[in-house]
């Protein structure tokens, strides 16, 4: 499995690309799908699926293009459709007006639940639903490799806001618990923006490990 972090937009968030030789797997797209797009050409890889950690634009944005131009199947939980399938209105929000860009949400996207074990040419995706920055937030965890996409559940030495729509601190708490601190101290987190990170690390470290412990 070969792991590459693509850092784009405004917001510096990590679009990563898990591959074989040939074929990709995309944990979230920032609204840069041509950054993207470059890259996957260059590397000579095909996307066969995208896994969306949450609905948030910086995270979702450029979904909608690379699943019309690659043919990717998408995924997300449907507790976050109410931001993933609204793109515009979360920009209006952030922005107070639209930048220009294609911003549509993938056509079809398909419902992700808690323990879902998807399969990408032996690569297995175990699906954990950790509620708290928005309520449909998932990481996706590979047992086999020991790595866990946070996205924004767990950051190096932070943890994701919950003062946005649906953010509830106390879910997320909750969720670090049960969905993350379970793991081993040496699975490697790769989060939605920042440096790459281990869980023992930030049960020692994180300032915010109170909270959980």
């Amino acid at each position: 499995m070969i792991i590459e972090g693509i850092p784009s937009w405004v917001t510096a968030t990590n679009c990563w690309v898990v591959s074989d030789e040939s074929r990709a797997v995309l944990v979230d797209v920032p609204p840069e799908p041509a950054v993207i797009g470059d890259h996957l050409a260059r590397r000579g890889l095909t996307v066969v699926a995208i896994y969306l950690t949450h609905g948030h634009i910086d995270h979702t944005g450029g979904a909608g293009v690379t699943a019309t131009r690659t043919g990717a199947v998408t995924y997300a939980h449907p507790d976050d459709d109410f931001l993933t399938l609204h793109p515009i209105e979360q920009l209006r929000s952030m922005f107070g007006m639209v930048p220009p860009g294609d911003y549509a949400p993938p056509q079809t996207i398909h419902d992700l639940s808690d323990g879902d074990k998807l399969d990408h040419n032996g690569i297995v995706f175990e699906v954990r639903h950790t509620p708290g920055h928005t309520p449909g937030h998932c990481c996706f965890y590979v047992p086999g490799d020991g790595v866990l996409f946070s996205g924004d559940q767990l950051f190096a030495g932070s943890v994701g806001r919950t003062d946005l729509p649906g953010g509830d601190w106390g879910s997320l708490v909750t969720s670090m618990r049960e969905r993350v601190m379970t793991l081993d101290d040496e699975v490697r987190v790769l989060p939605g923006h920042g440096p790459e990170t281990t869980v023992g690390r930030e049960r020692r470290t994180n300032p915010f490990r109170g909270e959980w412990a």
